[in-house]
Parts: structure tokens; sequence; C-alpha cells
């Protein structure tokens, strides 16, 4: 039995019109195969099982020593040593195997510009603006040809919030691309690989998510977050551009940045400067490609049960009684964003 991330990328890849042979093709099963997933219903409930390895406990143990010494590199031998004195007794073929998956380039690659077709591809990832207890993050889509972004800030990462981001800029704008890149988002994969090199498990509710908007999920490669630069650019981008200025125009007042004030003020930069920039790269405007590239999104279907109904334009929050910031401030941004 297929597991259910190949019976929903099979159903997605038939929607985006591919034919029985070339979803064939592209996922490695026979054409009969995919034509009974076609005719069922629902995802499957049972996977196939990957053979426990005794290798597993350790894992993320040797994640996070190859990321510590990165550059750098530990010798397989090394680790085989650090390993039996925590315990393990497996051998060192399957080590080896793993680490191999985990290595990074020994030189630095010349960076290759991937440019993808119109509504092919949005990347998608979460920047972390403040820590501890006033915690700050913000949600950044962009997509691949265009380069028009979404922006939303947010004060967690869990699934939900995830879930409602991705809709939000989906109706931003207009459409939903045929797949969409992520580097290692907790939410997103539960488990790397756990089918084999590039076959990743998904949080089964992101699944069904993926599978009733008819996009396929993909990951980078681990230490290769280059290849979602698109995104991974406009975050220092926003960093420069928005938040800095906003952050250290409320300092003056002894106020800091939350949730609200954020995504207040970030709607009208989002329409006035990055998307109506000239783009370094295109060398035109995202706003403009963007209308283009919503010729060839997917149309948007009806919202997932998962979630509240999809939000409307946007309009200013009421203002929370006891917030950190004067009423003034708040008068302020609203005023700024109904203009």
């Amino acid at each position: 039995m297929l597991v259910a991330e190949e019976a929903v990328e099979i159903r997605v890849l038939r929607r985006q019109g591919k034919s029985i042979r070339e979803i064939a093709r592209m996922v490695g099963v026979s054409r009969n195969t995919v034509r009974r997933y076609l005719r069922s219903a629902g995802l499957p409930r049972y996977e196939r099982e990957a053979r426990p390895s005794k290798l597993d406990p350790f894992k993320q143990y040797l994640d996070e020593r190859v990321k510590a010494a990165a550059p750098d590199w530990i010798p397989a031998t090394v680790l085989l040593r650090e390993l039996k004195a925590l315990g393990y007794q497996g051998g060192y073929s399957i080590l080896k195997e793993y680490l191999a998956m985990l290595r990074p380039v020994a030189e630095p690659e010349p960076v290759i510009r991937f440019e993808t077709d119109p509504g092919r591809q949005m990347q998608a990832d979460f920047a972390t603006i403040r820590r501890d207890r006033d915690r700050l993050s913000v949600f950044i889509a962009t997509l691949g040809w265009s380069r028009a972004t979404y922006v939303e800030f947010v004060t967690d990462e869990r699934l939900e919030t995830v879930l409602g981001c991705h809709e939000r800029a989906f109706y931003f704008f207009g459409g939903v691309p045929r797949e969409v890149l992520y580097d290692n988002m907790r939410t997103v994969v539960t488990d790397r690989d756990r089918y084999g090199p590039g076959l990743h498990r998904y949080n089964r509710t992101f699944l069904d998510f993926a599978h009733h908007y008819g996009f396929l999920p993909r990951l980078c490669r681990p230490y290769r977050a280059r290849t979602k630069g698109k995104v991974e650019r406009f975050i220092g981008y926003l960093r420069g551009s928005f938040y800095v200025a906003l952050a250290s125009q409320l300092r003056a007042d002894g106020l800091k940045v939350d949730r609200d004030t954020a995504n207040a003020r970030v709607g009208t930069w989002l329409r006035e400067i990055a998307n109506a920039r000239v783009h370094g790269t295109t060398g035109e405007v995202p706003a403009a490609r963007l209308e283009l590239e919503r010729e060839r999104l997917q149309s948007l279907p009806p919202p997932w049960p998962g979630l509240i109904a999809p939000v409307g334009p946007k309009t200013p929050a009421p203002i929370p009684c006891g917030y950190q910031h004067s009423l003034r401030v708040y008068e302020e941004l609203i005023t700024a964003e109904a203009g």
C-alpha cells in the first residue's frame, strides 16, 4: 500500500493536468497503481512500515553534532565512539550512510539562480524576530516567478497558525501554486527521509490541507537553504526595510513592536514598497508580475473544513483592552492603514 504522501502526490498531479503515464513515471509506481488510487477516496489508513534502525534514537544527536561543527567535519570514526558511549549497538556502515546524507559540500558552490515557471512554486518560511515570553515571528511566502510576497507576524508557529498563514497567503495571491518549498518547518515534516532519501513523512493534518488546496509540499536538502533563497533573501530585506524602522520609531516612545502593530503596518509596506519596487533580479515590479502569474495559479477551492472561513479584505483589528500601546498609537496605525 502506498503511503499517504504518495497518494496525495498522485491526486494533486492529476488535478494539475498530468497524464497517468506521467504520474506513474514521476512517482515511480505502475499505471495500474495510479489508477487505483485515483479511484479511491480519502487517504490510505496504513503506511508501509520502515524497518526500525538501531541508529534511529541517535539521529538527532548526529544532526546537532554535524551542524555544530560546520563548516568543519567530524570523522565517522569519532562519532562512532561517541555513540558507543551513549549506548549505540549498531554498526559502522549504517552510520556512514546516514552521515553521507548530512555532509555539506567541501567547497562553496557558485550561486545559480533557480527560476520557476509562473504558478509553479511558492517558498515559505518563518523567521524569529524575538524570543522568550513576548515572542514574535514572521511568516513569509514568496511566489517564485513574480517574487510577490505575503507577510504575516505571529506569536507562535503551531500547526493551526501555519495553516491559517498559508490560507491567507493563497487568498492574498489570488490562487494556489502547484508546489510549496520548505526548509525544515517542524509542523510540516515529522520525519525527514522516513521512507528513504528524499521520501519524507509529513504531518497528517498538513498533508490533508495540501491535498485540499492541491499543492505538493517539497523540502530543501539539509544545509542547503539557498535553494529556498527567494524567501531567505526577503527575510533580510524585511528586517532592514520594515522591522528595524518600525521598532526604532516605537522605541522612541518607550514601546515595543507587537503582532497587531506589525500586521497593521506591514500591509501598507507590502503594497507601497516591497511589492511595488523594481526587483533586483527580475528587473520588474513584483505586483505587476503577480497579475500575470495569477493567471497560472490554480483556482482557490472552498475553504478547508479544518480552518475558519477565509479572511476577507484587510480591516483594522479592534483595539484590545489593556494592551501595551497608548490609544494614540493605535489611532495613528488605523488612520495610516485606512489611507
